[in-house]
């Protein structure tokens, strides 16, 4: 039996879940899942170290640099070769729910008020 998953907190799915960028001759598309995005959201758009994700996402830093490093891989190999990218899976938490992949009332940290507008800080 293996270890049980441990669900990532993110502060919000993503606007847009799919991208398409030329035919690289394979009909599988790449997938990046929830938590992988969040990392490369918070670490270059938000400019947190891995540590401030780490605590962000609730996981270790060494967690959150697998997900970069996989995520990176998979953007270059779409940016590179083409074809479709999408955004979707993951054992996630959205901030503010109660359980996993839960809808979220409302995101109480300060890098989400940016993005979402609803700063209560």
């Amino acid at each position: 039996m293996g270890r049980p998953r441990k669900w990532k907190r993110v502060c919000g799915l993503p606007p847009v879940e799919s991208f398409s960028g030329g035919w690289n001759g394979h009909d599988a598309p790449i997938l990046l899942n929830v938590e992988e995005y969040e990392a490369i959201r918070l670490i270059d758009l938000e400019d947190m170290t891995q540590e401030e994700c780490a605590a962000q996402m609730e996981v270790s830093r060494p967690t959150v640099q697998l997900l970069y490093n996989s995520a990176r891989k998979k953007v270059a190999q779409f940016l590179v070769g083409g074809g479709r990218l999408e955004i979707a899976g993951g054992d996630y938490r959205i901030c503010g729910s109660d359980g996993p992949r839960g809808e979220a009332s409302r995101c109480h940290h300060r890098h989400c008020c940016k993005k979402h507008g609803n700063c209560p800080h």
